[in-house]
Formats: structure tokens, sequence, C-alpha cells
């Protein structure tokens, strides 16, 4: 629960940034939370959708597909070769018990909670001095949206739709304002004055 007036937006991570702490993570024995942030920042879904994975959903597969459990709409997802090979060594380091078990699994035997993985992010901030204020669940889905937008400069506005569209946003102006796109470029009119 968040303390009174207190700013509850997350914030991105920047990409080059978020893939060092998925390796750090996973060569410290970290797994899972290194699969928990690659799977976020790769694929925009929301935690509640990333706790519901499966191993059987996510390995050895070059898609997948799911209902969101906020929107309960449709949603595929093609994963890229590196992330498949990321998923692969995970699995392998992990060990599940069974391969239709939920990917995250707590040392209680239980799916981790929405507010322990906040904690845990909070935790690694710490510990791998990530540069961002508001590290959280959602930070995850706003890297992936950065991302997304950022290497598509040469379209940004076509990147935009795309986004709306993966969010299920509304209209691009929501995207916009979720990817914190609107006040980064009202803050740039204040360059623009010169002493």
């Amino acid at each position: 629960m968040s303390k009174k007036y207190s700013n509850t937006t997350s914030d991105f991570i920047e990409w080059d940034t978020m893939l060092i702490l998925v390796r750090n993570l996973f060569k410290d024995g970290n797994y899972k939370m290194s699969l928990l942030i690659a799977l976020g920042s790769f694929w925009g879904l929301r935690i509640s959708d990333i706790l519901d994975l499966t191993w059987n959903q996510i390995l050895n597969t070059e898609s997948l597909e799911i209902f969101e459990r906020k929107t309960g709409k449709r949603r595929e997802i093609k994963i890229n070769s590196q992330l498949q090979k990321h998923i692969l060594e995970c699995y392998k380091a992990i060990q599940p018990s069974k391969i239709d078990s939920k990917c995250f699994i707590s040392q209680k035997g239980t799916v981790y909670s929405v507010q322990r993985i906040n904690v845990i992010l909070k935790e690694l901030k710490r510990k791998y001095n990530i540069k961002i204020d508001h590290f959280s669940t959602h930070s995850m889905r706003k890297t992936f949206g950065r991302a997304v937008y950022n290497n598509s400069e040469n379209n940004a506005e076509f990147a935009l739709v795309k986004l709306s569209e993966l969010f299920n946003h509304s209209d691009v102006r929501t995207t916009r304002k979720y990817l914190g796109l609107r006040n980064d470029e009202l803050m740039e009119t204040y360059e623009l004055l010169k002493f």
C-alpha cells in the first residue's frame, strides 16, 4: 500500500540497463527474477499475467497466447530466439518439479504476490545500483513500451499506434501519457529558451 499523497507512478529502465540487470541476476543465481524481468520487459505484460504463466506455455515455443486478466482480451506474443534461449537456461537452472507448474513459485511453494515482487525489485534496485526513481512491477511494462518507441524513431507515431493496440489503450494520447512522453516533451519546452 502506498503512503498518502505519495507518487506511485513507476518509471521505465533504460533497455541496456535492463539487459545488464537480467544477465547479472542470472550470473548471481537469481534465475526467477532474471526471467521475470526479461519476460516483463520483452513482452510488456502486466505482472498478474506474468505470474500466471506456466513453463509449458513459454518453453520451446515461438509464440504465446494469453487472455489478459485485467481486460479479458486475447493477446498473442512472438517469442524471439534470444529470449527463448534465456527461458530454457532459466528452466534448466530452476529445475521445476513439473512442466505445467507456474514459473514464479516462491520458497513457500506459492506463486509470488505482486507485493512481494515489488519488495524484491526495491532490493534489487539498491543491490545493483539501478538508476531509476520508482522501480516496481509496472516498470517492466513501461520498459517494453519505451524500447519499442525509442527503436522506432523514424516512425515514432506508428510505434505509438502499435503500442496503444498492444496495451489496449483507448487512444494514442493515453499511450503517450503512460510512457511519460507528454511530460518529457513539455519539459523540453524550457530548454528552448536561452539566457
